[in-house]
């Protein structure tokens, strides 16, 4: 039997498979352990007949993953958080990878518009950061402290206060994904026109540097958290507008558990980012070395976890999808 015909006639069995392994299906034992033998038995023939062929790379890869869940250990559920981590989290990372850079490049174009209309329109500013605190970032400024803002307020309070700030921005970034995506976009390009006028506020006033490696302390993760909450958010829109193969109500309900699972994925940055800011950011006669160092290391935590990582180990593997298009 040529490759292509045998992708035809068992590609049904295969997707039944891969939807008992996403809880779509939910077959007998016994159903279960016939299905795996019919699954060794199609991998043994590619293996013999269309060896290093995507099909065999395919079949072994959806055999390795029915032999974990049928014969898995009762004591794995133990260890389900570090699984999520490990492997669930990074693996929806990847299918998401294109909602997460049109949520990258709309921040980024909105940060440039913000830093823009700053540069051409006096009062932008204004309407941006506000009245108040730009006339008290002035006063501190004139006083030779321009970051004393984040020192005013008690650590704790101030690390509590922000972590939920964050919470708040992040879930609404998401959840106004609801509405067919827009609203994502909206709050994405909202926040970083604000981010532009921010940091343009300061380039002005020659202040550049001083205010990147204060601010982005915590702003690295911060932001990166905001991002991925877009691409979330994006997800979830985009189930609702483009539901494929399926009914537009079964798409919505997948859009919104991998929304929700990216959403738990990115809440330690929300604590972690509230403690920078809370207890960090106002040492601002920390040596620049050690700023550098934190924003760095932040920086190069977000590219790695959730981009690199998850194309390394995922990136390869082949869809039932991609087998049946070929």
């Amino acid at each position: 039997m040529k490759e292509p015909s045998f992708i035809k006639e068992n590609a049904e069995k295969w997707r039944l498979i891969e939807e008992m392994l996403i809880g779509k299906q939910r077959p007998t034992p016994d159903e279960e352990a016939d299905l795996f033998i019919q699954l060794t038995n199609d991998l043994s023939y590619a293996r013999t007949y269309f060896a290093n062929s995507n099909t065999a790379r395919y079949l072994n890869d959806l055999t390795l993953r029915v032999h974990q869940k049928i014969y898995k250990n009762k004591k794995e559920s133990k260890q389900r958080l570090l699984t999520f981590w490990s492997d669930e989290l990074p693996e929806l990372m990847y299918q998401s990878r294109h909602h997460l850079l049109l949520s990258f490049l709309l921040f980024a174009l909105a940060i440039t518009i913000g830093a823009f209309s700053c540069a051409n329109e006096d009062s932008y500013v204004y309407d941006m950061l506000g009245r108040h605190y730009v006339n008290m970032t002035d006063a501190n400024i004139k006083k030779g402290d321009p970051m004393a803002v984040y020192k005013d307020a008690k650590k704790m309070d101030m690390f509590i206060g922000i972590t939920i700030n964050n919470i708040r921005v992040s879930f609404l970034t998401f959840v106004y994904g609801i509405f067919f995506s827009f609203g994502t976009a909206y709050i994405l390009l909202h926040n970083g026109a604000i981010l532009g006028a921010f940091q343009f506020y300061f380039y002005q006033k020659g202040l550049f540097l001083t205010s990147f490696l204060t601010i982005w302390i915590h702003g690295t993760l911060e932001i990166s958290a905001i991002v991925i909450a877009g691409c979330a958010g994006f997800v979830m829109g985009n189930s609702i507008l483009f539901p494929g193969t399926y009914s537009r109500l079964e798409s919505f309900k997948n859009g919104v558990k991998k929304g929700l699972k990216i959403m738990v994925g990115i809440a330690p940055l929300f604590v972690v980012a509230g403690f920078l800011e809370g207890y960090v950011t106002r040492l601002t006669e920390l040596p620049t070395i050690i700023k550098a160092l934190i924003i760095g290391s932040s920086a190069a935590f977000i590219i790695w976890y959730f981009v690199l990582y998850p194309y390394l180990k995922f990136g390869r593997k082949i869809s039932l999808q991609q087998l049946t298009n070929s």
